[in-house]
C-alpha cells in the first residue's frame, strides 16, 4: 500500500517510520525547512521500542497515487491540512485522522465525504527536538482505525493487515472507531478541563484538595458523550479516577503545555466542542466553560502583550 504522511513531526515520523519498516512505500509530505532537515539527516526517531534511522521520501505538494493519507496536523491547522491533502483524496485516497477531538471528523467529512474519511487514534507519548530529531517516551506506540460505518473488509482493515503488529508499533483496525474516539474525548476533555483551569498537574490538584472537582468533571464529560450515543466504557473511567486520585502524578495535558508556550492550541476543538456538545443536550457545563474560557483569557491576553 502507498501511504502519504502529512508532516514528520512526533507521530507521523514514528507511525510514518514503522509503516517503512513493515514494507509500506511512504511519502512524507512537509514544508520546505522539515524537508531540509530529512535531506541532510534522514528521518531520526529515538525509542525504547527500537530506533528509526533512515532515509526518506518527501514531497512539497500532494499527488494522485496513494492509498490514504495519514493526516498528524494539530486541529487548529485543519484547514490548511485538508488543502494540502485534497489532491491526493480526490484522487481515490482515504483519510486516517490522528488528531484531538472530534470536531475535525465533521469538517473531514464536509469536505471528503463519510465514505473516505476514517476515525484514528493514537497511543503514544513523543516530542520533536529542534533540530528535528524525535524522541518517544515509553514503548507504547499504537494506532487504532476505522471505517466511520464500522466495515471490516475494506482498505482500513486491509491497512492493517498490512502493518500488522509486533515490537515497537501495533495497528489496529476496529468496527467501534467512534466510540472509541468519543472515550479518548472525556478522557482528554477530563486532564485538559482540570489541568487548564487550575494551572498545575494532576498530582498538585490533588494535594490542594481537588480530587473531587476532577471526579464532577469527568462525570460531566462522561454524560456528555453519552447524551451523544456513546456511553463512556466503566473502565476507561475506573482507570481515569485511579489517575485523578494519585497524588504523585505529574501528568498535565498538553493543551496547559501549548497555553503556557504561548502558542497555539486546541481549546476549542477539545473544550468548546464539549461545551456545544452539553449545550446541544442541554447538560451542566460550568467546569467545562470555565476552562474554555481560562484558555481563550489567556489567548487574549497574550495577544494584547505582543
Amino acid at each position: 500500500m502507498r501511504m502519504l504522511v502529512l508532516g514528520a513531526g512526533a507521530l507521523g515520523a514514528i507511525f510514518g517510520g514503522r509503516a517503512l519498516e513493515r514494507g509500506l512505500d511512504v511519502t512524507f509530505l512537509v514544508r520546505p525547512r522539515r524537508a531540509q532537515q530529512l535531506a541532510r539527516d534522514g528521518l531520526v526517531v529515538e525509542s525504547p521500542a527500537g530506533d528509526i534511522r533512515r532515509p526518506v521520501t518527501t514531497v512539497a505538494q500532494a499527488g494522485p497515487g496513494y492509498d490514504v493519507v495519514l493526516l498528524t496536523a494539530k486541529a487548529y491547522d485543519l484547514e490548511g491540512a485538508m488543502e494540502a491533502i485534497r489532491p491526493a483524496v480526490e484522487a481515490g485516497a482515504a483519510v486516517l485522522p490522528i488528531l484531538n477531538g472530534l470536531s475535525h471528523m465533521e469538517r473531514l467529512n464536509e469536505a471528503f465525504g463519510p465514505g473516505r474519511v476514517w476515525g484514528g487514534l493514537a497511543r503514544i507519548v513523543a516530542g520533536m527536538t529542534p533540530d528535528g530529531v524525535v524522541q518517544q517516551t515509553g514503548e507504547m506506540s499504537e494506532l487504532v482505525f476505522g471505517e466511520q460505518d464500522g466495515r471490516m473488509d475494506g482498505r482500513a482493515a486491509a491497512l492493517a493487515q498490512a502493518l500488522g503488529r509486533g515490537r515497537g508499533f501495533d495497528a489496529l483496525a476496529v468496527p467501534d472507531i467512534l466510540p472509541r474516539m468519543w472515550d479518548k474525548l472525556v478522557i482528554i476533555g477530563t486532564l485538559a478541563g482540570a489541568t487548564v483551569l487550575f494551572r498545575a498537574a494532576i498530582g498538585d490538584i490533588v494535594r490542594a484538595g481537588g480530587r473531587d472537582t476532577m471526579l464532577k468533571l469527568l462525570d460531566s464529560n462522561a454524560a456528555i458523550a453519552a447524551a451523544q450515543g456513546f456511553p463512556f466504557s466503566e473502565d476507561a473511567r475506573a482507570f481515569l479516577a485511579r489517575t485523578l486520585s494519585d497524588e504523585r502524578s505529574v501528568a498535565v495535558s498538553s493543551l496547559l503545555r501549548d497555553l503556557e508556550r504561548g502558542g497555539p492550541n486546541e481549546a476549542d476543538h477539545i473544550l468548546g466542542y464539549l461545551v456545544e456538545a452539553a449545550r446541544r443536550s442541554g447538560l451542566p457545563h460550568e467546569l467545562q466553560h470555565a476552562a474554555w474560557l481560562h484558555a481563550k483569557a489567556q489567548d487574549q491576553r497574550r495577544a494584547r502583550e505582543r
